[in-house]
């Protein structure tokens, strides 16, 4: 049995939904990728092979085990993509937020009832049918949520804009201890550098007070700016294009001290080391096809309080 407690993205870390890529099923055709880096590999013929990606993603769970972690996996669902979890759901404090994600993927959320059963009806929270969310772009940071947006009329032309003004509202009216600070995101369905799928694919807080960032991600500068000076210049790692295409912001934190990593990052993980993180490489390039890397195929449950 597990308590929710998520406050933040780097507290210690006790138990986690790690997705699985059993049985995740045929190659998609071009038509029915979710996102344009899906899409570039599926026509390249280079789309991820399962074993490859069971193999990264066991490794990534060792990992965690490695550290203390309760590592839950969903019910295997033939023939299904279960791999990022973080879209399907995330916990704020004691709440976990059911993500109003694309209809193909509502199945995604019922392989994980088991873990949940144990919860309190008024700890699980169903959003109304207006409110478009998902987790990749809901990040709790002390006494903000930051969540990732796409407000602009030709919202529903983009099926890679995933979290919407109704959510920004609902969120805030949920969780009125929390300063919501919205941010515009880049999006394109065609064009894996110049979309940021989530607000984790374009920024993420690790350790005590750092952060990564991408600032051609977001639409208005003033957003951009304003993390930069949140958390001081001096504190972040800024990423170019390819280091965005990548995913290099898309790790995830075990601890304020320990963050896991895709062992190709060599640059981000040279200065994550150089601030006194202990960094887990892993191999996850696999995994990252498909438009997701590290943090999103997580779904942390509890943090240390």
């Amino acid at each position: 049995m597990v308590d929710l407690h998520i406050t933040d993205e780097t507290s210690r870390l006790k138990a986690v939904v790690l997705g699985t890529a059993e049985s995740s099923g045929p190659v998609p055709l071009p038509e029915e990728a979710y996102d344009p880096k899906s899409l570039e590999h599926i026509l390249a013929g280079t789309y991820p092979a399962e074993a490859d990606m069971v193999r990264q993603m066991d490794g990534f769970a060792s990992v965690l085990r490695k550290h203390g972690v309760t590592v839950f996996r969903p019910e295997v669902i033939r023939d299904c993509n279960q791999i990022f979890s973080r879209d399907i759901a995330f916990v704020i404090d004691d709440k976990l937020v059911e993500a109003n994600i694309l209809p193909e993927r509502e199945r995604e959320f019922q392989a994980i009832v088991h873990v949940l059963e144990h919860l309190d009806e008024d700890q699980i929270l169903v959003p109304p049918e207006e409110v478009h969310v998902e987790g990749g772009d809901v990040m709790p940071w002390k006494d903000y949520l930051f969540v990732g947006t796409y407000t602009a009329p030709d919202y529903a032309d983009f099926i890679t804009a995933r979290t919407n003004r109704a959510a920004v509202e609902y969120l805030q009216a949920h969780f009125p201890n929390r300063k919501v600070k919205a941010f515009e995101l880049r999006k394109s369905n065609t064009d894996p550098r110049r979309n940021a799928l989530h607000l984790d694919c374009c920024f993420q807080p690790v350790g005590t007070g750092l952060a990564i960032l991408h600032r051609d991600s977001f639409l208005n500068p003033a957003d951009f700016q304003w993390l930069l000076d949140h958390f001081g210049p001096e504190n972040v790692f800024e990423i170019d294009d390819e280091e965005m295409y990548r995913m290099f912001p898309n790790v995830f934190s075990i601890s304020p001290e320990v963050v896991v990593s895709e062992r190709g990052f060599t640059r981000l993980n040279h200065w994550l080391r150089s601030r006194g993180l202990t960094v887990e490489e892993i191999p996850y390039a696999e995994v990252g096809k498909q438009g997701g890397l590290l943090r999103c195929s997580t779904l942390p449950l509890c943090r240390e309080k």
